[in-house]
């Protein structure tokens, strides 16, 4: 996933790095992009396309409010997408 994007010129990966420092947690410079991006592509098309950031910060926020472990993490992730899930499989 180290593809510059083509706005910037510069990969996700460093984007992550950078601005997890200058938010002063560079331990989640090694975020595991995947599964966050995931996460959002649930959310976006589960609900809808501004649900991707809203669900993504609030699982962020619920896992640094409980200093979730990366495994917690993951929990928080795969309970919050299976909603967005379960959510698109209840539309009429």
């Amino acid at each position: 996933m180290s593809e510059a994007t083509p706005e910037s010129g510069i990969s996700l990966e460093q984007w992550v790095a950078e601005l997890a420092e200058a938010l002063g947690v560079p331990e989640l410079a090694s975020l595991d992009l995947g599964l966050i991006l995931d996460l959002a592509r649930d959310a976006a098309h589960g609900i809808a396309r501004p649900a991707a950031p809203l669900t993504t910060f609030l699982v962020g926020f619920a896992a640094g409010r409980t200093g979730a472990s990366s495994d917690e993490l993951r929990q928080l992730v795969a309970l919050a997408s299976r909603r967005a899930l379960i959510a698109r499989d209840e539309q009429p």
